[in-house]
Order: C-alpha cells, then structure tokens, then sequence
C-alpha cells in the first residue's frame, strides 16, 4: 500500500478526519515507518465546510482516488445518508472492483452501503446507527457490537475513536506489527484493541483505578509464556472465576481467553518481526505449546501462516544491527 485517498465532503467531522491523517498522512521515516502519498480529496476542489464552523481548502477532486490503494470514506452528515452524492457511489464500486483497500469510518459506511458494495457482507457503523442502517440495507450484515469489521479489503469501523482502532488493524496487515505499534507508540494509544472488542461496555468508567483489571492484564502480558488461565487471572485479581470472567468481558469486551490468545498471536508477530527464533521457541515463548498450535492460532486469526508473515515483515537484520 503506498496511496492512500481520504474523501470527504460539506459536514465532514473533524475528529474523524484526522484520525485518518494521523494514521497515514504524517511522515514517520525517522521511526522507519514508510511514508503513504497521502491526499485529501473530494467531489469538487475548493472549500468544504466541516460540521464544526470552519472550513479546509481541497486541492485535489476524485481523479487520485481512482488510483489509490486505500480510499478512506470520512462520516457523512445525516440529512445526506438517503441521497448520496454519485460520484462517491462510483469511487466507492470501483476501489472494491480493483481490489483496493476500502474503509469507512462511522457513519461513512452509508455510503459504502449505498454503492451496494457491502451486500452479503458483515459491517458495522456507530451503535446509535446500526438499526437504522439495517433498516435501510437488510441486504447487509450488520453488526453493532464490534469496533470494525474486515470483510475481504473492506473495513467499516463504528464512530469517532474505532476508526483508530481501524486504521492500527490494517496497517499491521500492510507494514507489520512493529512498525505498526511505533505509530500507535506516536498516537499515544494502545496497539491491540481488536475488532471484536465492544462498541460500548456496561460499566465505561471504572469506579477508581484500582477497581479496574488493567494491572493484572498488564501482567498477564509480561507473562504469556507462562500456563495462564481464567483461574490465575481470577486469583491475581483476588475474585471469583465467574466475577472476574464478568467483569473482564464488561471491561475488555471479550473473554479472557479470547484476549490472551490475541496477545499471545500479537508477541508472536514481534518476534517473526525482530528475531530469528524457529518456530518452536516463538511457540513456547508466546505460551502456545507447540509450533502446530502456533500455526493454527495466527494463521487463523491473520490468515497469514508465521513463515509467510516473516518472509514479509522480518527486520530481525535491522534489530541485531
């Protein structure tokens, strides 16, 4: 992936739209990071009004997007989600014809719904949309608990921070996780929150820090060699199996072996990346037992088998350098 399109258009949201500059606008050569040819573009070059009271100067329309390797689809105001603009439509079809990545984030999936590219697809958007959405295209799967969705090169992310969460998954498909974890390092934001965490949680402050999991989650990171399970987790946290399995899922929105198995696959990432450790000793590193064991979790999870993700994204010469 080497460019990248972000469409937006009269109402875009701010927060939204920066998240994708932030996330492949910036230049980051200093970490290593490759840089994108990034552009912002829209239906017409000049002016566009953002919904917050000011406006940015587009100098590029949607001639670069048909190019791109990733067009980035920003929210869209609401009184527009029944009548989109055309040309979106046709920008939208065409990246999904040729293969290109899509994304949207929150309510830009409108108009990835519109071009009909998401039929027969799983999707989300933002929770307080999702019925609507369902209403309007039941030819889609919508998923409203979930912070994005993959399905195929399409990404739809649910609102404001998700498309963070978004952008972080499909760079470590692109560049590899340690790149990937130096940018989220940048953002200030944590690297791991996978897809299938909740869009919104039961209790979303903890009532004091030290009523939250994150000191024993942080542990458990510090020790995935180790046997871990539900059991120790619970004992560590000083509560039952069935309360802390509870409130983990409330505060994660996974269970929590759903959780160390993503942490195990993501330390497993860093040493294909940045060592070269066979198979067995990643395995055994990472608490997965065995190198089959491995295979079968992290081809599973990003459908890459270990030996082709380090053929891809090993650095292991770079590190010992």
């Amino acid at each position: 992936m080497k460019t990248v399109a972000c469409i937006i258009q009269d109402g875009f949201a701010p927060f939204e739209f920066g998240v994708a500059c932030e996330a492949f606008g910036l230049d980051r050569s200093d970490d290593g990071v490759p840089n994108f040819d990034f552009r912002v573009v829209a239906p017409r070059v000049g002016v566009v009004r953002s919904k917050m009271g000011f406006s940015v100067n587009v100098e590029h329309d949607l001639s670069f997007a048909y190019e791109a390797d990733l067009v980035v689809f920003c929210p869209m105001p609401r009184q527009y989600w029944g009548a989109i603009d055309p040309l979106l439509l046709d920008v939208a079809r065409d990246a999904v014809a040729r293969g290109a990545w899509v994304m949207s984030v929150c309510s830009g999936s409108f108009i990835l719904a519109a071009a009909g590219v998401l039929d027969g697809r799983r999707a989300t958007t933002h929770w307080m949309y999702s019925d609507l959405m369902a209403d309007m295209y039941p030819e889609i799967d919508i998923d409203a608990d979930v912070l994005f969705v993959q399905d195929g090169r399409i990404i739809t992310s649910a609102g404001t921070a998700a498309g963070i969460d978004a952008c972080l998954h499909l760079l470590r498909q692109e560049i590899g996780a340690e790149l990937t974890n130096r940018i989220a390092r940048r953002m200030v934001v944590p690297p791991q929150r996978d897809g299938g965490q909740a869009q919104f949680i039961d209790r979303p402050i903890p009532a004091s820090h030290g009523d939250s999991l994150s000191k024993v989650a942080d542990w458990a990171v510090e020790h995935l060699r180790e046997d871990l399970g539900i059991e120790q987790l619970a004992a560590r946290a000083l509560m039952s199996q069935r309360t802390f399995a509870r409130r983990f899922k409330a505060e994660y929105g996974v269970t929590p072996a759903a959780w160390l198995g993503r942490q195990r696959v993501i330390h497993a990432q860093r040493l294909l990346e940045r060592t070269d450790f066979g198979l067995d000793r990643i395995a055994d590193e990472c608490g997965f037992g065995s190198a089959a064991v491995l295979r079968q979790n992290f081809t599973r999870t990003l459908g890459l088998a270990p030996t082709a993700y380090r053929a891809r994204f090993s650095c292991a010469e770079e590190s010992a350098a």
